[in-house]
């Protein structure tokens, strides 16, 4: 039987420094640990060797952390997934928990953190041999299996995760102590007590239901979300799997509760403080900038021309704090999932002369040109048309903003399989290549000579890749200094 030190794990991550980081941290734990930087390359050494662990980022470039789980769970079932996510947002790691994780872990993390999950999963390892060990003792039914193997009730009873164990009736022939303080239940479950008779949880009683009647003898079960509780609600993410003999029949229904409060209760303060934050700032600033606007414009009498020219700067800076507002309340609506609802049939085309029509007098400031080239039979996309204006209005700013005096702007959009393709170029000071995995995390700006003067927040870039994803398209950017940026969007095709 595999021990605590004979586990392989592997860590999928396209940052370096969260795979050097959690290499050296399993390590130090006598933990065999492999690393790759993207989905692809964690396949093929996923085909080369035996692991038990798996810890995948959710969001790669390529082959997305979500395929690859889905590929994981046709070709490695056995195989436990533990998801990084690098957004403060429960839904992401709940999709993926429903689509067969075992569990997660929010970046960034700590070293406690990461060893505790591991700690976790490998007990769900070692529960999972000892059922299997269990359920080839086919002459002796559920009852008795847990009333004579009191090394699995130890195991059992000192594991974090709540554990509900039925037989194919949905009588309840085992469970553990977490589960009790999870449910909040005064009383230890009695033996025998049938879990859909009383006033039990509709949404975890219509769960064994279907688990208990799974046809599939390849099933690996069913995993939701079930919240439990009144007033006070408390969230679990529930895997339930059937428990089989060697026909192939039912014997009855294992399931584990993971408590996810915590994390729902975070994502809803998070969110209440950058409403409230982004309310009590927006609003001020918004004044001031309004009062300057009056002196500024001669209203308030006349002022020299270095007045004239300290106000604009400062109506400068105060814009740039507007806008990182209305980022920052965008990307908290998104992580909600309420900023791209409005979805419609629409035409890039038609938002490229919009944004290109609004940029133009900026542009002009510094003498750059547009090329626009869009493909006379281009798909439309069915997407939010408010979010789509708010990516190419921040994809053409960032081009005039980094651009040089005089430079060259091009716009180009053309079909692409199943997808629309858009690219924004520009051929200005560049991104140096160390920089490029970092431009799309919040708050990161490059900071150089050239670019001190461009006023930003570094939450631009953050938000369109978010409104990009949550459309179910991808954005990339190459870039040579001194050369040449290129953002290339992808955009799935909407009906013609």
């Amino acid at each position: 039987m595999t021990t605590y030190n004979e586990v392989r794990i592997m860590v999928i991550d396209d940052e370096p420094i969260i795979r050097e980081g959690s290499e050296r941290i399993l390590s130090k734990e006598g933990w065999t640990t492999a690393t790759a930087e993207n989905g692809e390359s964690g396949l093929i050494l996923l085909e080369k060797g035996e692991f038990h662990i798996l810890l995948l980022d959710l969001m790669m470039p390529g082959i997305s952390g979500m395929d690859v789980l889905k590929e994981v769970q046709k070709r490695y079932p056995e195989l436990l997934v533990i998801v990084f996510t690098g957004y403060a947002t429960i839904e992401n790691a709940v999709s993926a928990m429903k689509n067969g994780a075992y569990d997660f872990i929010p970046k960034p993390f700590t070293p406690d953190q990461l060893r505790l999950v591991i700690q976790r999963a490998i007990e769900n390892l070692t529960l999972k041999r000892e059922t299997e060990l269990l359920r080839l003792e086919q002459q002796k039914s559920l009852q008795d299996i847990a009333n004579e193997k009191s090394r699995t009730l130890t195991i059992i009873n000192h594991m974090a995760d709540g554990v509900l164990v039925t037989d194919q009736n949905g009588c309840v022939v085992l469970h553990n102590p977490a589960i009790t303080r999870m449910l909040e239940m005064e009383k230890e479950l009695p033996a025998q007590k049938n879990i859909f008779e009383g006033n039990v949880n509709k949404e975890l009683t219509g769960m064994l239901e279907e688990v208990l009647s799974i046809k599939d003898s390849n099933s690996q079960g069913i995993s939701r979300e079930i919240s439990w509780g009144e007033p006070l609600q408390r969230f679990f993410i529930a895997h339930s799997a059937p428990v089989r003999n060697e026909q192939g029949d039912i014997l009855g229904s294992v399931t584990i509760f993971n408590d996810v409060t915590r994390f729902k209760d975070l994502d809803r303060m998070k969110s209440d403080f950058v409403n409230m934050a982004s309310h009590e700032l927006r609003s001020p600033l918004s004044s001031i900038r309004q009062q300057i606007s009056v002196i500024t414009e001669g209203l308030a009498g006349e002022i020299s021309d270095k007045q004239e020219k300290m106000l604009n700067r400062i109506l400068q800076r105060i814009d740039g704090h507007i806008a990182m507002i209305s980022n920052l309340l965008d990307l908290s609506r998104i992580e909600a999932g309420c900023l791209v609802q409005q979805k419609e049939r629409i035409l890039l085309p038609e938002i490229i002369e919009e944004v290109v029509e609004l940029m133009s007098q900026e542009a002009e400031k510094k003498g750059l040109t547009f090329n626009i080239t869009i493909d006379s039979h281009i798909f439309p996309v069915h997407a939010d048309r408010q979010s789509m204006e708010t990516v190419l209005n921040n994809l053409v700013s960032n081009a005039i903003k980094y651009n040089r005096e005089g430079g060259r702007i091009s716009i180009n959009a053309k079909n692409s399989g199943e997808f629309v393709e858009l690219k924004v170029s520009d051929n200005g000071v560049g991104i140096e290549k160390e920089n490029l995995s970092q431009i799309f995390d919040k708050f990161y700006r490059i900071r150089t000579e050239k670019t001190r003067q461009v006023v930003g927040s570094g939450l631009g870039l953050p938000l369109i890749k978010d409104i990009i994803e949550a459309h179910l398209g991808m954005i990339t950017v190459e870039s040579t200094p001194e050369q040449e940026t290129t953002f290339t969007v992808l955009l799935p095709r909407g009906m013609n």
